[in-house]
């Protein structure tokens, strides 16, 4: 593949990309954002304790909060103890003042459930890459190695799918192969394109743009379908059709590295090349 023809491939799918931006949310990421709000955040110190007592926690949530989910506690499963805190009225002398303000007076124990104790209605999975990308999963692999990147698979960085840490990439095992090669497209996007300088000069918003932009090139170029995937990623991160317009030079020379290496005969074979 040609560095013309890999840039002709990217124009054609950030232009698909860009439209459904352009659509705004998708029901798929609607459902599953109106879902995701039921989900307490966490103070840091409450994380520590759920995942001190189930370190494979996902979605916690307490007994009826899953109730209100449509979803039930198995009998016989031991709830996740965290810390909750106890508000009370602010007093003047013994009565209460008539605006009374709510005040932290302590905490107490609670207990919550992760999804994995429970039964009932599924909750909503966001949208994947889905697809057979062949040999293409070895040919990345091999490039990356070739770019003294290590590659690595852990559980513990659960929920996460992929992380990018420089010079070191970690996956989360057993992902579906078109799961793995997209998820790995965008990890090896982001040591391309946000180490050194560049990382300081950039938002989240655009690293996640840019890194999931580069991805759903390189998936929609082998023939995998990407559904909504990677424009409700990148509305998720707060991404839209501008963030995308303003970081087309960087996605598309990104893309046309990948593409060109992965490629049979490309680079990933022919280290030499890189």
């Amino acid at each position: 593949m040609t560095t013309e023809q890999a840039k002709r491939l990217s124009e054609s799918a950030i232009a698909k990309l860009m439209d459904a931006l352009e659509r705004g949310q998708s029901e798929a990421l609607k459902l599953y954002l109106a879902v995701m709000s039921r989900f307490h955040r966490y103070s840091w110190g409450n994380i520590l304790l759920i995942y001190s007592q189930c370190p494979d926690a996902s979605h916690v949530a307490g007994f009826h909060a899953w109730l209100k989910l449509r979803r039930f506690v198995r009998k016989g499963e031991k709830g996740i103890v965290i810390l909750a805190p106890m508000v009370g009225r602010k007093k003047l002398g013994d009565d209460l003042t008539e605006d009374a303000e709510t005040r932290l007076f302590g905490f107490r124990a609670a207990h919550v459930f992760d999804v994995s104790q429970t039964d009932g209605e599924p909750l909503p999975e966001f949208a994947t890459v889905k697809g057979d990308p062949r040999d293409y999963n070895d040919r990345l692999v091999q490039f990356i190695a070739s770019r003294n990147i290590a590659l690595e698979y852990d559980r513990a960085i659960s929920p996460a799918r992929g992380m990018s840490s420089g010079a070191k990439i970690t996956l989360l095992p057993d992902l579906a192969p078109a799961e793995h090669l997209a998820v790995l497209v965008h990890e090896l996007s982001h040591e391309l394109l946000h180490r050194g300088d560049r990382r300081t000069a950039t938002t989240h918003t655009i690293r996640e743009t840019e890194a999931e932009a580069v991805a759903f090139v390189i998936s929609t170029a082998i023939g995998l379908d990407t559904s909504t995937s990677c424009s409700d990623y990148i509305q998720l991160h707060s991404g839209d059709k501008a963030t995308l317009a303003e970081s087309l030079m960087f996605i598309q020379q990104t893309a046309s590295v990948i593409l060109q290496a992965i490629e049979p005969g490309g680079a990933a074979a022919n280290p030499q090349l890189n």
